[in-house]
């Protein structure tokens, strides 16, 4: 059972805090999982703002959480744990004096999770004013969000910063697709299961493809986004992170430096992209105009008010990890906004079989398929050749085994990947977090590509509303693949 803790949500008045965080430490209580005697200490920059706090999350909750899940009982006794207080991150003034006599009600040794929901170019002085307030026990963590840096050189300065005050140990670098359950059920499958195991590598597996796809636009981005662009803000982190759990070798033990240790190692088998190689490798886009979901929706350049722009909305690139297991098989990534459909997945393609005993009579056989999609639905589906069973004649057909976690699980099921990741750091697990040699290492892989694309080219443009460029189509036709997209596909 986990012990109880304080944790303080920098930037509680934030979206990320409102529409995320808040909801995922309701469920915990929901579930049993927020220890009597824990508290949430959401920081606000104004008074009025702390005393209508409490009111500004019920309304969150209501809004941002599932059908069902708000409970005015529920949100009675939830309500009881939150602590909202005044605090300037840039400024050490008198109201830290407040927050630290509020954490020292209970116990030294209790633990203590900062959770800094900010830009990350005020974690390093953060951190510093909770050292000089002498906030910082030995059973504190800190929480940082992506992305960190926007190269690897600034990657390195802010958790240099970061690093003068907390060790790497009480430091938690959150990804929250590392949180999701199906993402940690990839492990599962592949490390407890001879069926995947024994097939998951070049001898048996002709690509692999993993894609994170949204139907938004820049929403209330549009200052960072286009700073960033879809290289830095997913690629350098989800796309990256996802790739390692696919295709690093079994940990020695399922703890987090044996997980880390085998993550770093996929970075670093990485086949470099530089120069010439980024151009033939990798496609980047922009979305123009479109029709989605029925609606006529404006392009990148409208939506950002500017005449021009070079910032990639659209990333698809051929990656290849030259090591024993996965020499030879191309891993596509690729991310995009305003796409046909909402979609995060992996899909693991495996080789056709070596010899055909059928005749083309009975139809072209596919070959096997495992999908295992992240959101907005969460299911694993393996497809495999069959037998049509609604005639005499011999004709085989695609049929696919889906499991709905949903369904298996039953209407209690809520997956929430920041729910489990702020429940890890609280109880001192960072097997789901990401250390700072993967960082550095992810960085290095990236920045060769920023560097071409900063005087090379432009991206290729793309309508709302469809999977992406042409030109992403053509680099999977080079080596007779096609992106799978889904509810397109039998």
């Amino acid at each position: 059972m986990l012990n109880p803790f304080d944790i303080v949500i920098f930037g509680g008045g934030g979206d990320l805090a409102l529409r995320k965080l808040l909801p995922a430490m309701y469920r915990a209580y929901q579930e049993g999982n927020l220890p009597e005697g824990s508290r949430i200490l959401p920081t606000v920059r104004e008074e009025s703002k702390q005393q209508e706090y409490v009111e500004t999350a019920q309304q969150a909750l209501k809004s941002f959480l599932g059908d069902g899940e708000f409970n005015n009982r529920d949100w009675k006794a939830f309500s009881q744990y939150l602590v909202p207080v005044v605090i300037n991150v840039t400024e050490a003034d008198n109201h830290w004096d407040e927050l630290r006599a509020i954490l020292q009600q209970d116990a030294e040794d209790k633990s203590r999770v900062f959770y800094l929901s900010l830009p990350p170019a005020v974690y390093g002085t953060c951190c510093e004013i909770l050292s000089k307030k002498k906030l910082i026990t030995a059973t504190s963590r800190v929480v940082v969000e992506k992305p960190i840096g926007y190269c690897g050189e600034s990657a390195e300065e802010i958790n240099g910063k970061i690093a003068q005050y907390f060790s790497e140990e009480q430091i938690f670098r959150i990804d929250h697709y590392l949180g999701k359950e199906t993402v940690q059920n990839l492990m599962a499958l592949r490390f407890s299961n001879a069926l995947f195991e024994n097939l998951w590598d070049a001898k048996s597996i002709d690509n692999i493809q993993i894609s994170i796809s949204e139907t938004v636009g820049l929403e209330s981005r549009a200052g960072f986004y286009d700073k960033a662009g879809a290289l830095r803000d997913m690629v350098q982190n989800h796309l990256l992170q996802l790739l390692c759990l696919v295709a690093m070798e079994s940990p020695h033990k399922l703890n987090a430096n044996s997980i880390r240790a085998e993550k770093l190692k996929v970075l670093e088998a990485l086949r470099p992209l530089v120069d010439e190689q980024v151009d033939d490798n990798i496609v980047r886009g922009q979305y123009v105009p479109g029709e989605l979901g029925g609606k006529m929706v404006p392009g990148y350049l409208e939506e950002l008010g500017e005449g021009s722009s070079k910032t990639e909305t659209y990333v698809a690139i051929r990656a290849n990890i030259d090591n024993w297991r996965w020499a030879g098989v191309p891993f596509y990534l690729r991310t995009g906004k305003r796409m046909k459909k909402r979609c995060a997945e992996i899909v693991v393609e495996y080789k056709r079989v070596s010899h055909n005993v059928y005749d083309e009579s009975v139809g072209p056989i596919q070959p096997n398929r495992l999908v295992i999609r992240l959101q907005p639905e969460e299911t694993i589906q393996l497809t495999l050749m069959s037998k049509r069973m609604d005639n005499l004649n011999m004709e085989l057909q695609p049929v696919t085994l889906n499991i709905e976690l949903s369904q298996q699980y039953g209407s209690s099921f809520h997956s929430d990947a920041y729910k489990r990741l702020m429940l890890d750091a609280a109880a001192n697990n960072p097997a789901l977090f990401i250390h700072r040699d993967e960082v550095r290492q992810a960085w290095q892989w990236i920045d060769p590509i920023i560097e071409r694309w900063q005087t090379k080219g432009a991206p290729a443009l793309y309508r709302a509303g469809s999977w992406g460029p042409e030109d992403a189509d053509e680099l999977l036709q080079e080596n007779n693949h096609a992106w799978f997209n889904v509810g397109e596909q039998a």
